[in-house]
């Protein structure tokens, strides 16, 4: 019962949540046209629970046990299954956000979060957690949720987000008044952990140079970077490129769909460009 979870030790800790489809519109020959419909899928929140792992050692989770499926209250009956690895040790059952309960909307009043990891297999309305050891390939995990390489072989279990930035200023739909100084900035997050590193390039990619990261920086939540831009009033191409702790730099567009193809609708963690013409309106570059 929720009584018998909100008595156990609870933790608070700030991470990013990400949909597993946010940013899919990338793979495509149409590109978003702004931030929000390019990346905006995506939030950061203080979460307070129980630790999973405190959860499974008191019930006496067997030792061979290697999956637990992930099964939700909701009308479609969400259920995921989860590897019990090392990559848990951060995961709650979250019952808090933000300091207040969770809203019916985000899960009220259990669900699961692992950071780092898609958003979908973060159930919401939390009902069962099956312990088991192996995976159940639910639908979506199998039909949704992976990613349909060239070759006809499919990426699966695809969990952990990988490193991602983007920047919001200046970005699509929004116009600079005229030349002067600008604080560029933008949002940078990964799944793997910390942000080390966020490059900014003023000219498509030719040259780069490294942003200020905002403190504090968290693991496995947005961390902001700024730059001072001093815009002469010509035209310019801006994008930023994210490195975490593990040293994975985030790729260019052309170099994951390189990679992958374009049968995938999710997992796209690509850089996005943005094009400041002369007289300040800022557009996608890939249109």
């Amino acid at each position: 019962t929720m009584d018998e979870i909100r008595r156990l030790p609870s933790v608070s800790r700030i991470h990013f949540l990400e949909c597993g489809g946010n940013s899919g519109g990338e793979w495509g020959a149409r590109t978003a046209p702004d931030a929000q419909r390019a990346c905006g899928l995506a939030s950061c929140s203080v979460w307070t629970g129980v630790s999973l792992s405190l959860l499974l050692s008191e019930v006496g989770v067997k030792a061979e046990s290697s999956w637990m499926i992930a099964e939700g209250a909701d009308a479609c009956r969400m259920q995921r299954s989860v590897p019990l690895t090392n990559d848990l040790d951060e995961a709650l059952l979250a019952y808090g956000q933000n300091g207040e309960p969770l809203r019916p909307e985000q899960g009220f009043p259990l669900r699961l979060l692992t950071p780092g990891w898609e958003g979908n297999i973060q159930v919401k309305w939390l009902e069962r957690l099956h312990v088991t050891n192996q995976p159940h390939m639910t639908r979506d995990e199998t039909s949704k949720y992976s990613d349909l390489m060239p070759d006809g072989k499919a990426r699966i279990f695809t969990l952990v987000l990988e490193a991602k930035s983007i920047v919001t200023f200046p970005s699509g739909g929004q116009t600079l008044p005229g030349p002067g100084l600008y604080e560029l900035t933008g949002l940078a997050w990964s799944g793997k952990g910390l942000i080390e590193r966020v490059e900014v390039t003023l000219d498509g990619g030719s040259t780069w140079q490294d942003a200020q990261l905002q403190q504090p920086r968290l693991r496995k939540a947005f961390t902001r970077f700024r730059l001072p831009w001093r815009w002469d009033g010509k035209p310019a191409a801006i994008a930023s490129r994210a490195t975490d702790e593990s040293g994975y730099m985030q790729p260019t567009r052309e170099e994951l769909i390189a990679a992958r193809g374009t049968n995938s609708g999710y997992h796209f963690n690509g850089i996005k460009v943005w094009k400041v013409a002369a007289d300040g309106s800022v557009t996608n570059a890939d249109t």
